[in-house]
């Protein structure tokens, strides 16, 4: 026999960007041995029927949180199952390619990526627990005693490279000493010898540890300086790894500084940067827009930059939990809420019912929505700060707690309550807008309300206190258009990427992206 296995009339992407084509492909000793239309099933020990499906390589997922799901379920089976192969840990400054990092008494590593990427302690102990390295050669050796499902690439995250020079405390407090940013360099230019793809940073400004006693504290790399990150990625560019990148968005002339690090023409040769993300928000339809205008002006001839924004192949959709969710967390007030344990429902009750803390949301809720302020004009113009709208209309309900809601904006069921406060004298009786409750579950649940409800933002308070965390919805936050996604998907500037796998399990997922970028190209 010729070879070992035939995989006839699948539609094949070859990986290089050309359109798919339904051909045949022929595997010897587990590679590809020839590649055509109608080769001879007879020359082969195994014939494979692939009408119908799709064949491709194997897919990079670029932006994962997998190193942690890694350690409890190496096969990666949810990884693997959508078609990655390889993929890339410990983005966005945080890993644990230090180990745990906990000699003074902290525990970063579930300080760290309990709030940024919204996963359980109790589950982030587990991983802790099994952790037995304490440096990145050994982080690396350790993966080739487990059976990976995937090709696991780690880069060095900046907050942890922090906290093994400088100690957790210091590294949320102070500037790093001469000595310090040495220990830094030194350690990141070993680790680019032992094989690390490269060097991640984050400077989003809500970013917070979770651990007492520095819930107000955000994580170490947000505290570092343009000096020292131009340190670092120096390292890294005499390397030719790569910079991975998350920017401090609301202040947009340290986007364009930090980002010039690029440049080839100003550091004498180019840097690989792929940065966080170009999305098509919905609350500020302008960014998408203005980060691959930039995008094009550092990969200019005149600036000479190797810099790529990762585009999400699919709608951002994002998931609530009563408050919690990481797009509270742009909020002061909300990530008030956030701060506080998942388990520790008590102490969400006792903010929710604090007087002064309901002034502050009522304050919040309503800061960019009445009077006349430049914040109510970028509101009015979509191109708000925060990608979070405060909008009922916005807000869509899962089944939980009333299934009737399920698929219904917030918006509705308040105009619902109104109705009832109006007229509850009858189950499903009409008011004024013609729609009454829709149950009898709808209906207790609308009788826990005050009478009158006052307006919407009591409305959203009482929902918070009376159902905490079984209060279950979503907001789609950005790619809510197929058409603009595909524009930022497909263009050159741009590479498929910020799926976050591992990561925001219950708020989103998308292990799927690179092949919901497949179907799109198709479509």
């Amino acid at each position: 026999m010729s070879w070992d296995t035939l995989i006839k009339s699948g539609l094949v992407f070859d990986g290089r960007g050309a359109a798919p084509v339904e051909c045949d492909v022929a595997i010897k000793n587990g590679e590809i041995a020839a590649v055509g239309e109608d080769l001879d099933p007879g020359r082969a020990s195994e014939v494979v029927d692939a009408a119908g499906r799709w064949l491709v390589p194997g897919l990079w997922d670029i932006h994962t949180h997998l190193d942690l799901e890694v350690e409890l379920d190496p096969g990666l089976s949810e990884v693997v199952r959508h078609g990655t192969t390889t993929a890339v840990v410990a983005n966005c400054s945080i890993g644990v390619p230090f180990g745990r990092q906990n000699d003074d008494g902290h525990d970063p590593v579930v300080s760290c990526f309990a709030r940024v990427e919204n996963i359980p302690k109790s589950v982030l102990q587990r991983v802790a627990d099994k952790i037995t390295w304490d440096n990145p050669k050994d982080y690396l050796a350790h993966f080739a005693e487990m059976p990976l499902g995937a090709n696991i690439v780690p880069m060095i995250p900046h907050s942890m490279l922090r906290i093994e020079a400088m100690g957790l405390e210091r590294a949320i407090g102070e500037d790093p000493s001469e000595e310090e940013l040495a220990k830094m360099e030194s350690i990141l230019d070993e680790a680019m010898k032992d094989g690390y793809l490269g060097f991640s940073t984050d400077m989003l400004p809500f970013h917070y540890l979770s651990n007492d006693p520095h819930r107000e504290k955000r994580i170490p790399a947000n505290h570092a300086s343009y000096g020292e990150v131009k340190r670092m990625t120096n390292v890294v560019r005499r390397h030719g790894r790569v910079w991975q990148a998350t920017p401090e968005k609301d202040k947009p002339h340290n986007v364009i500084r930090w980002f010039m690090l690029s440049s080839g023409r100003f550091f004498g040769k180019p840097l690989k940067v792929t940065a966080v993300a170009a999305l098509d928000v919905v609350t500020n339809r302008s960014l998408a827009k203005l980060g691959v205008a930039m995008t094009r002006i550092i990969n200019s001839p005149l600036v000479n930059g190797q810099f790529r924004l990762q585009a999400l192949a699919a709608p951002f959709r994002v998931y609530a939990d009563g408050m919690i969710t990481p797009l509270a967390e742009e909020q002061p007030v909300l990530r008030e809420l956030n701060a506080i344990d998942l388990e520790d429902k008590d102490a969400r009750m006792a903010l929710l019912n604090d007087p002064e803390y309901r002034k502050r949301f009522r304050k919040m809720w309503y800061h960019d929505k009445k009077g006349v302020s430049v914040a109510r004009l970028k509101r009015s113009l979509s191109m708000m700060d925060d990608s979070f709208s405060r909008d009922l209309g916005d807000m869509v309900m899962t089944e939980r707690p009333v299934k009737v809601w399920k698929g219904e904006t917030l918006q509705e069921v308040y105009e619902r309550l109104l109705d009832w406060q109006a007229r509850p004298s009858g189950l499903g009786r009409e008011g004024r807008t013609g729609r009454g409750p829709r149950s009898q579950q709808e209906a207790e649940a609308f009788a826990s309300f005050p009478n009158p409800i006052g307006d919407d933002c009591e409305f959203i308070l009482h929902l918070l206190r009376h159902f905490d965390t079984e209060l279950r919805w979503y907001v789609l936050a950005a790619n809510d258009d197929e058409e603009r996604m595909a524009r930022v998907l497909f263009d050159p500037q741009t590479l498929p990427g910020f799926s976050d796998s591992g990561a925001h399990l219950t708020n989103m997922a998308y292990y799927d992206s690179n092949l919901r970028g497949l179907q799109i190209a198709q479509r």
